[in-house]
């Protein structure tokens, strides 16, 4: 399997000393469009398009391969159901992805892992002498309760002869926290696929989700707690007290962990609140619960929304916020690193502390004011433009460069 290079595409740092290509391999626990597996593939072709031989290798826990056709070699290691319990299936995950990469035995001149599962996948591939050495993106760090996943946690970062980070915020918390000091490469966007343009997926996804709700606003990341779903919920439903015909998009929700008493919970406000399930009779339906998308028609759920909310409280970069601005709409997001790295209030989106409710109702109706709307509209598109994937990919490059260059001295 081999990349083929586009003419007038090899720059400095993505070739060898002996002038062929640089072999990267990019290593994701999934196929389905989690931040970290959209990283992955959009770096990989980015690499791909610099004129690097890059392979990505993905679990395929679902048999359905990639959420979209990656545009460079790729390799699907086989992924059985998952056990009871979440230690249970990462462990599982963990010895999955090192046996099918033994079995593979291929050879790359940079390992890369995108994730804990697999570089506790490499630490151990390591040790039996069968890859050199790996670099680890750490895109953030979780909180867990459980004592094998912190260890598994802690070991993907204390194991990895190189960390990168995508966010200033977390390069101070790996320093902070484990004495690691990362190179950041940062998150990006693809300017073709993600535009302000309309086009005839617009009308046919409207009429799909019933997104016919003025105002409209849209997020995207499921329910679970770090997207503080439930706060954006409540914010939605006091936005609902004067402005009755207002809608709430919630899309994507693909996810390794069990959030089904967060999940639970968020049902019984949104069932109290009588916006969930659907009241009989009642068009559009206040809350969309859309899930996982097509690939293709994320472009076009960003354009049909008035607001993209986003109040997370935990997040690499907030690459979502970079696809919604590309694609034209205004954002509402947390007042917080990392975002406040790349958005100014007031400026590029209107930024609120997500614990206070009552402030992310007022912005999700200040943001739709048409002078406001056009403001932030008009940044979002400049600050998108500022991120894009070959950016990010150059600056991986000359990492790998670096960090070969420092095993060889």
């Amino acid at each position: 399997m081999s990349a083929r290079t586009p003419a007038g595409a090899m720059s400095a740092g993505t070739t060898k000393a002996s002038g062929a290509p640089l072999s990267v391999a990019l290593l994701t626990y999934s196929t389905k469009p989690r931040g970290g597996v959209v990283h992955t593939v959009e770096l990989a072709e980015a690499l791909h398009d610099l004129g690097v031989s890059v392979c990505i290798y993905a679990l395929n826990k679902d048999q359905g391969g990639f959420y979209r056709a990656p545009r460079c070699p790729s390799v699907l290691v086989p992924a059985a159901p998952p056990p009871a319990g979440i230690d249970a299936v990462v462990q599982q995950r963990i010895a999955e992805f090192e046996d099918g990469l033994r079995r593979l035995g291929a050879r790359h001149d940079v390992w890369h892992s995108q994730d804990c599962i697999s570089a506790n996948a490499l630490a151990a591939l390591r040790a039996e002498g069968r890859v050199p050495h790996f670099i680890r993106t750490v895109h953030h760090l979780d909180d867990y309760d459980s004592p094998y996943l912190r260890a598994c946690q802690d070991r993907s970062v204390r194991e990895a002869d190189a960390c990168l980070v995508v966010s200033e915020a977390w390069r101070e918390a790996l320093r902070a926290e484990h004495g690691v000091d990362a190179a950041i490469v940062p998150n990006g966007v693809s300017l073709r696929r993600y535009t302000a343009t309309p086009d005839e997926r617009d009308a046919a996804l409207r009429a799909r989700l019933g997104a016919t709700g003025s105002p409209l606003f849209v997020t995207v990341g499921g329910v679970e707690p770090r997207k503080n779903s439930i706060g954006l919920l409540k914010a939605f439903l006091s936005v609902r007290k004067r402005l009755p015909g207002a809608q709430l998009i919630i899309a994507g929700g693909e996810t390794l962990f069990d959030y089904e008493p967060y999940q639970r919970e968020f049902e019984a406000i949104a069932r109290e609140g009588g916006v969930w399930p659907s009241p009989s009779g009642a068009s559009p339906p206040p809350l969309v619960l859309a899930g996982v998308l097509p690939d293709a028609l994320i472009p076009p759920l960003y354009r049909l929304a008035d607001a993209f909310v986003f109040p997370s409280v935990r997040e690499g970069f907030g690459l979502v916020l970079l696809e919604a601005m590309a694609s034209g709409a205004p954002v509402v997001s947390s007042a917080q690193p990392p975002f406040t790295e790349f958005l100014a209030d007031g400026e590029s989106a209107l930024l609120v502390d997500p614990s206070r409710t009552g402030d992310l109702a007022g912005a999700m109706e200040a943001i739709l004011d048409e002078g406001v709307r056009r403001r932030l509209r008009a940044a979002g598109l400049e600050t998108a433009a500022r991120y894009t994937w070959d950016r990010s990919a150059r600056i991986a490059a000359g990492v790998y460069r670096e960090f070969l260059g420092s095993r060889q001295t």
